[in-house]
């Protein structure tokens, strides 16, 4: 599988474009916006996207998802239902962070806990991990090894957990007892900033390194 990221909108976010290579088909995970460079790329790749995931409602994430999903005519799956607080407020986020206007909407299929969703080949798990936002999901492809966790995450930070419905001890525990447990050697493409591993975030991640608030 090939993975590019596309950081997006000024908040710099990742976007990923996921390619099986056996099939040509791909993903294109939270399209927050700048769809011209998003398009360009899966043209530069000459590739089919078949479907947009979205790991959670924040604007940055999803904005562009209903545009790109139209233009590639293919559906939108994620977030977890609980994520609909967010989704529905779309509209006022855009004012509120100044992005171009936003209008809400419903992927065609949630997401839960132990779903799979499915590109050419590659198929990833689902976990669901409160926190940041009620119903943030995480995807996991257990045959790469890569797990794409939006802003549950970061190379040596976690979400933010002081917006509405933001919950830091779910956080915590998302961290702990959904993501650590799936193995130190497990890559992970952050919503912002660099990749890095579990294994490196347990040893020396100031909010959840193992040890941390024990």
């Amino acid at each position: 599988m090939k993975v590019t990221l596309i950081p997006v909108t000024p908040f710099q976010q990742n976007c990923s474009l996921l390619v099986c290579e056996t099939t040509g088909r791909a993903a294109v995970v939270d399209p927050g916006g700048d769809l011209d460079m998003i398009q360009r790329e899966v043209a530069r790749q000459n590739v089919t996207v078949e479907k947009v995931l979205l790991t959670h409602g924040h604007i940055d994430h999803c904005a562009g998802a209903k545009t790109l999903a139209t233009h590639y005519g293919v559906p939108i799956e994620g977030p977890h239902p609980d994520e609909r607080f967010w989704l529905d407020k779309l509209p006022d986020q855009s004012t509120r962070f100044g992005f171009p206007a936003a209008d809400a909407f419903e992927p065609d299929r949630w997401l839960q806990d132990g779903d799979t969703v499915q590109f050419g080949d590659e198929t990833f798990e689902v976990y669901h991990c409160p926190g940041h936002t009620p119903g943030h999901v995480v995807f996991f492809s257990r045959a790469h090894r890569l797990a794409l966790v939006g802003d549950v995450l970061f190379a040596g930070s976690i979400g933010r957990t002081d917006f509405p419905r933001g919950n830091h001890a779910d956080l915590i525990r998302s961290i702990r007892d959904k993501l650590w447990p799936l193995g130190d050697d497990i890559t992970f493409v952050p919503g912002h900033g660099p990749t890095s591993t579990f294994g490196a975030e347990r040893r020396t991640n100031p909010y959840v390194a193992d040890g941390v608030g024990a």
